[in-house]
């Protein structure tokens, strides 16, 4: 199963600015291109200037509001943390408490707001901002319809290629104390619970194995290599890692622009919006650079531009960021509590767990459910 890392303080403390860079990266990417993730590039140039988006504008009512990108992507780190809790009571199964994890986000889209009553849901499924709608993934609704959990072999909605699970994948990357092949395995099963089709598990799928390669320190090329790699084993992996070849090879066709971006497809499937995140990561100058690219497309800026932001995030860490897009972020302060959260499960866990009176409180913001 899945190795366990040895951590000093460095180390640890490197892992947690990471986390933390992947999480707000990708909220703030997703804030970015929130507002223009319905319009075409000539439509956003003509609201916003020959240059596009280049700054935080509202969405929503406000300024640096997220999507359900950004919700799902809570979630899975939620049901991340839950399923290692869950490790020593002889039940583990990290896709089954991915799915439940799902599930609470669904009922978020469903009710009006938190029901306090219940005990089993822990504390993220409490946090009344995360109950706004946020335009929906269809198939991502659809899937988590019932309690009928989808997999790779009885996928959900198998004809599915968009990047709904994609875009709340990125959390998987960031267990560094696991294989890259039961990272990419994990991602791949969870995809599947919503979007069936192999070109959207399997981008999940490298999408993770990147950020993966990323959190440990690795180049982005070396990064994408190894998801190749792990892409090549599989079944129906064509679609996908003809895309991150077109994304590695547009870095030496010139200078970055919105034409090379479009070059690479609308983004609106799963492999495309992969592609165009991790062709702007590559050629970005830093992290503003890189998610304006990623946001000024016709393409869904909201998922390209999260996707970017997990990247690039996971790469430099949380001190890259702009603090004056993070100032302005909604949920920064949920989103740096279960960053931090996830850094001390995986850092510490077996000492959260111990019968000591402390670990209380740790089981009730993250209950094991048995």
């Amino acid at each position: 199963m899945a190795a366990t890392a040895v951590w000093g303080r460095v180390e640890q403390q490197d892992f947690r600015s990471r986390v933390r860079g992947c999480l707000l990266g990708a909220a703030v990417g997703d804030a970015l291109g929130a507002p223009v993730a319905a319009l075409g590039l000539d439509a956003v140039r003509e609201i916003h200037g020959a240059e596009g988006v280049t700054d935080l504008i509202p969405a929503y009512g406000r300024r640096g509001a997220v999507t359900d990108e950004t919700q799902l992507t809570l979630f899975t780190v939620d049901g991340l943390i839950r399923a290692q809790v869950r490790r020593d009571t002889g039940a583990w199964h990290p896709p089954t408490d991915l799915h439940a994890a799902y599930r609470r986000w669904y009922a978020t889209q469903r009710d009006w707001g938190p029901d306090f009553r219940r005990k089993d849901n822990g504390w993220l499924a409490r946090e009344e901002w995360l109950y706004a709608r946020r335009d929906a993934d269809a198939d991502t609704m659809v899937g988590l319809a019932d309690e009928m959990m989808g997999t790779v072999d009885k996928p959900k909605n198998p004809a599915s290629r968009g990047a709904g699970a994609l875009s709340r994948s990125a959390p998987f990357g960031l267990l560094v104390g696991w294989e890259p092949t039961l990272v990419f395995q994990l991602a791949v099963e969870c995809a599947a619970q919503t979007h069936g089709h192999p070109t959207a598990y399997l981008s999940a799928g490298a999408y993770a194995v990147v950020v993966h390669s990323l959190a440990r320190g690795e180049t982005l090329d070396a990064a994408v290599q190894q998801a190749l790699a792990h892409l090549a084993t599989r079944a129906g992996h064509d679609e996908t890692s003809t895309a991150l070849k077109q994304a590695l090879g547009a870095v030496r066709q010139g200078m970055p622009s919105p034409a090379r971006v479009e070059a690479l497809g609308g983004g609106h499937v799963a492999a495309e919006a992969l592609a165009v995140a991790v062709y702007c990561a590559l050629v970005a100058e830093d992290i503003r650079h890189g998610l304006r690219l990623a946001v000024n497309h016709s393409g869904p800026s909201d998922t390209t531009g999260a996707l970017c932001g997990g990247l690039l995030g996971a790469m430099y860490g949380e001190t890259a960021l702009p603090p004056v897009w993070l100032a302005e972020l909604e949920g920064r302060g949920t989103i740096l509590e279960l960053a931090d959260d996830f850094a001390m499960e995986m850092t510490q866990g077996p000492a959260l767990h111990s019968p000591a009176a402390s670990s209380a409180a740790w089981l009730a913001r993250y209950p094991r459910g048995d």
